[in-house]
């Protein structure tokens, strides 16, 4: 164990949903829930609001609408929240060039390897407010740091210190904290490991510790038993790795209603084998064994796999495979989530003559795929699209994630919703009434409240879902940018940029967030229908 606790962890509070409230200053102090917002949709975050009703992370949407039916539910930008994870590394790699990310709102950083390492357990702490102060000046959101001498005590102690605060746990005092904690609390100890313990009469970290290394060893194996004595001793070796290498790719959606026609789930297995194969070349990486993730409408869950003659990154290769897995698959009753994958990575491909045939429309594994498929099967899987989301772009799941980068997608279904799909959340800008973010949309229109993250909350206003003065358009700073104003539309300065007051109406009439304009006035309504930010 190190002497200094040079160990730090950070972890973002509430790291989606904060996003939201500092970008749209009308939730601010209100519950929000950021995630799929389909009948099938899951939490992925909830604000500390919504955490107080009960709503928590992996809940599904259904059961946190019924627990906090006036939250606000948005879908989630990823764009922006890629923006802000990259300013936060960025503070990080300032303090060591030891930053292992574990996700994009969370890392851990190895302060003695940086250019001035803490001394001392003082040191250290004022490391970490500094950190959060730079991180609070730099994105205005707010993060835990737990600080330790070893990568599990420091997560432990972000934990105590949510949220926004700082926890260090000094070293020599680690027995004398982990002793009354459940054997839960340790890496590696799941329900199966835990209820285990549990019938030997182990039920704390103490009792772990007080059992032995060979008891341990004999109920969980040399290594496992090893690993977590160690672990429920203090003993805590693991380094700070700067880089990880990924073990495999993978894309997978959960359909809203189940898939019943097998033409369809071909279709979508070649659809995601092309976003699998643009995530894998993103990567610069091949793989050699495909694999296939099926999900009936029982929930029974079913995997399979097939390895390959040599590692590629050929999308006929791969999609050829993951159909040939589907044929030995029966999905008479329904289909609710479909996955394609691909493991033993390399860096480097194993060429493919037959593949490449394929993939011209010469050999014999094109017209196979088009048998399943149909027309534009082939089309398709090239660009990872949805055949109902020709926008949808390569790599990203609408299931879970933003449908497109820009925010929107084409509208494959309700005549009346015009050329564009608009999500809860997601920004816009109007010629008219500059940026602003829509709240809902539904029955050919599309509900829009005009605010920005430095202005007061803004003026709601409905619109035809076709507007033509309406577009997509990219999320905005959560900090002000420097000098105070932005370009509004057509370069002019936005209504309320710059003097902390919303957009308004033309004429000069001072905007009320409280007052809507009249529901029968043409092209600009307040009351929203359909999909909506939050619930009515």
């Amino acid at each position: 164990m190190r002497p200094v606790p040079t160990i730090l962890h950070l972890d973002m509070d509430a790291f989606f949903a904060s996003a939201e409230q500092a970008s749209k200053p009308s939730l601010r102090g209100k519950p929000v829930v950021v995630g799929g917002l389909g009948p099938r949709g899951v939490v992925a975050t909830a604000s500390y609001e919504a955490r107080v009703f009960g709503v928590h992370s992996a809940m599904s949407t259904a059961q946190a609408r019924r627990l906090c039916p006036n939250a606000a539910y948005l879908t989630p930008r990823f764009s922006l929240y890629r923006q802000v994870s990259e300013a936060v590394m960025e503070l990080l790699r300032e303090l060591s060039p030891l930053v292992e990310p574990l996700s994009l709102d969370e890392a851990f950083v190895d302060l003695e390897a940086g250019a001035a390492p803490p001394a001392s357990a003082a040191a250290a702490r004022e490391t970490g407010e500094r950190l959060r102060a730079a991180i609070r000046a730099r994105t205005s959101l707010t993060g835990s740091v737990g600080l330790a001498g070893s990568k599990m005590l420091a997560k432990m102690a972000s934990e105590q210190a949510k949220p926004d605060g700082l926890v260090v746990i000094e070293p020599g005092t680690e027995r004398e904290l982990l002793a009354p904690m459940p054997v839960r609390v340790l890496p590696g100890v799941g329900p199966a490991t835990a209820e285990q313990l549990r019938r030997a009469g182990i039920g704390t970290v103490e009792e772990m510790a007080g059992a032995g290394e060979a008891e341990l060893v004999r109920l969980l194996g040399k290594a496992h038993g090893t690993s977590l004595y160690a672990l429920a001793s203090g003993r805590d070796d693991r380094p700070v790795v700067a880089e990880r290498d990924s073990k495999s790719v993978s894309v997978e959606d959960t359909f809203d209603v189940d898939l019943h026609d097998r033409t369809r789930v071909y279709g979508e297995v070649v659809r995601l084998a092309g976003r699998c194969v643009a995530r894998l070349r993103a990567a610069g990486r091949s793989g050699r064994t495909v694999v296939l993730k099926v999900r009936r409408y029982d929930f029974s869950t079913l995997t399979r796999s097939e390895t390959l003659r040599g590692p590629t990154d050929d999308l006929a290769v791969i999609r050829e495979a993951a159909v040939r897995l589907l044929d030995g698959v029966d999905t008479t009753g329904g289909v609710r989530l479909l996955g394609v994958g691909v493991s033993g990575l390399a860096d480097f491909t194993q060429e493919d003559l037959f593949a490449q045939a394929a993939l011209e429309g010469t050999g014999p594994a094109a017209p196979a795929v088009r048998a399943r498929t149909g027309p534009g099967g082939d089309a398709d899987a090239e660009a990872g699209m949805r055949p109902d989301r020709p926008e949808e772009a390569p790599g990203e799941s609408p299931a879970a994630a933003e449908p497109s980068p820009a925010g929107h997608e084409r509208n494959a279904g309700d005549p009346r919703e015009g050329a564009h799909r608009w999500h809860p959340g997601h920004d816009v800008r109007h010629a008219e009434y500059g940026a602003g973010w829509v709240q809902g949309s539904g029955l050919g229109r599309v509900t829009v409240r005009f605010e920005q993250p430095w202005s007061e909350p803004g003026r709601v206003r409905t619109f035809p879902a076709d507007d033509p003065a309406l577009e997509p358009a990219p999320p905005p700073p959560l900090v002000r940018p420097a000098g105070g104003t932005d370009p509004g539309p057509a370069g002019r300065p936005d209504p309320g940029r710059g003097t902390g007051r919303a957009p308004g109406p033309p004429g000069g009439q001072a905007p009320d967030p409280a007052i809507r304009p009249e529901p029968s006035r043409p092209g600009a309504s307040s009351s929203p229908s359909g999909s909506s930010a939050s619930s009515p």
